[in-house]
């Protein structure tokens, strides 16, 4: 039996990051790591930099949002309709090396770097809440979670999903990457060297390219009229070529909701992927 958990009724970016943003921005205000200083800088190539917007908004702190050069425009005039300033830099991808240059940048400027790659409380949203959520909507219709299908960005949300669910029923975990030589918004490949993927069991790795993704959204919108994203599409691809390697119920993470990708999908219909 099959579950998706739809993180895009999710109010600030309609996705799972709103998650760890909140808990990032709560955390540092009780450290008071922002008193004093009005001004936040992260690197995002879209969701984060989207729910830190709006919640920077609400505290009255401005915003400088680093995006990667691949970033879908439709990302970036989502940013500036929230007032972010966007700064489109020359990386292909968020790697170290473009997690320490925005360091660089904000040290610079007496800004804030939550750094949503590194930052203990982006693992704590999904290890004490996201997981949480999973496990007692299950309990409420008599299921327990077998296998969790999520793709791996930051790693937080796999990561703590993982931790929580394994130490309690040895769930199995199957992470998403895009295939080599493949970009897909919200995920990245091992080689970027995610956080907490060497510190969590994650039981199996699986390749999709751009392509995959994309048919993934497309058949859930056409077989369930659910508009979805590329790396929840991603994660939908992932479970079929699996399917018969995994029995019990089986949740797939869908992260945010397919609106910001309108332009990959044109492409997409147009035969330019």
């Amino acid at each position: 039996m099959y579950f998706a958990k739809l993180e895009f009724f999710n109010p600030f970016s309609r996705s799972i990051k709103d998650r760890a943003v909140f808990n990032m921005l709560m955390k540092a205000r009780e450290r008071g790591e922002i008193n004093g200083r009005n001004k936040l800088f992260e690197a995002t190539s879209g969701n984060v930099g989207i729910a830190m917007a709006s919640i920077a908004n609400i505290l009255g702190v401005k915003f400088r949002a680093y995006l990667p050069k691949p970033t879908p425009t439709t990302t970036e005039i989502l940013l500036r309709v929230l007032g972010a300033e966007v700064i489109r830099t020359e990386f292909d991808t968020i790697d170290p090396a473009m997690v320490e240059f925005v360091k660089r940048e904000a040290e610079k400027n007496n800004a804030v770097n939550l750094n949503q790659f590194e930052n203990e409380d982006n693992f704590e949203a999904h290890y004490k809440y996201t997981a949480r959520e999973i496990e007692k909507q299950l309990e409420s219709i008599g299921k327990k979670p077998d296998v969790i299908v999520a793709g791996i960005g930051t790693s937080g949300h796999i990561a703590g999903i993982s931790k929580y669910l394994k130490e309690k029923y040895d769930t199995k975990i199957i992470g998403v990457v895009p295939a080599k030589g493949e970009k897909i918004p919200g995920i990245k490949r091992l080689e970027t060297k995610p956080k907490w993927v060497p510190m969590v069991e994650i039981d199996q790795i699986v390749e999709i390219t751009l392509k995959e993704a994309i048919e993934g959204a497309i058949k859930i919108a056409k077989n369930d009229g659910i508009l979805i994203g590329l790396s929840a599409g991603a994660t939908v691809r992932a479970l079929e070529m699996l399917r018969d390697e995994y029995k019990g119920t089986a949740v797939l993470m869908f992260p945010d909701d397919g609106f910001k990708y309108v332009e990959i999908f044109e492409r997409y219909l147009s035969g330019r992927i």
